[in-house]
């Protein structure tokens, strides 16, 4: 079984590539989603974040607002926060594991892939990247996003043109969905892993 990596600064496209694989077949961990799922109501990591960070939860769920901002350019509170989380996404991706035992391939979204050393446990790493405006553009059209939490954001973030450097592939997003889509079949044949019909 071949070990995948995909990772991306915010709004290069990672989830929309992430999907192609998935179409394809190849079994996906979305890191992200797992904490949503884990923070969400009734989620496991409910109590342990309202303990540390109290008054960041209300209706049995995290207030992602509310713990952003507790959060947000406070180096200690973000490593106390990660320090619960990090153990549970472990937790989550050996179950994906142990329930996709037969799998060809299987692909880890992890955002933050180069930025905590974790490309080493992978077969190959893909890096999803766009041009710095695309890339603006894509991230201050979402909700409740703001200069400062993209600033924020792109601190924590490996330069782009570094994490280019170090994949082993490289999608690029600027063009239409179709040239991406070319761009993972081309990933999958290069792997021996055939798309699905």
């Amino acid at each position: 079984m071949k070990t995948l990596a995909i990772t991306g600064s915010i709004g290069m496209g990672k989830s929309t590539v992430a999907k192609m694989f998935a179409d394809a077949g190849i079994p996906v961990f979305d890191a992200d989603a797992s904490v949503r799922e884990m923070q969400g109501p009734g989620g496991r990591l409910v109590a342990e974040i309202e303990k540390a960070f109290p008054g960041s939860t209300n209706n049995d769920a995290v207030d992602r607002d509310a713990l952003s901002a507790m959060v947000l350019g406070d180096r200690d509170a973000l490593a106390r926060l990660e320090g619960i989380v990090h153990p549970a996404v472990h937790h989550e991706r050996t179950r994906f594991i142990l329930a996709n035992g037969d799998a060809p391939a299987l692909l880890f979204d992890i955002p933050l892939l180069f930025e905590t050393h974790g490309e080493e446990n992978f077969d190959h790493v893909i890096v999803v990247s766009a041009d710095a405006d695309t890339q603006r553009e894509r991230v201050l059209a979402r909700e409740g996003m703001t200069e400062a939490k993209f600033a924020s954001i792109l601190e924590r973030q490996m330069p782009d043109a570094e994490k280019r450097e170090r994949a082993d592939f490289v999608v690029d997003t600027n063009g239409s969905l179709d040239e991406t889509r070319a761009q993972v079949d081309r990933i999958l044949s290069c792997l021996g892993l055939a798309a699905e019909s």
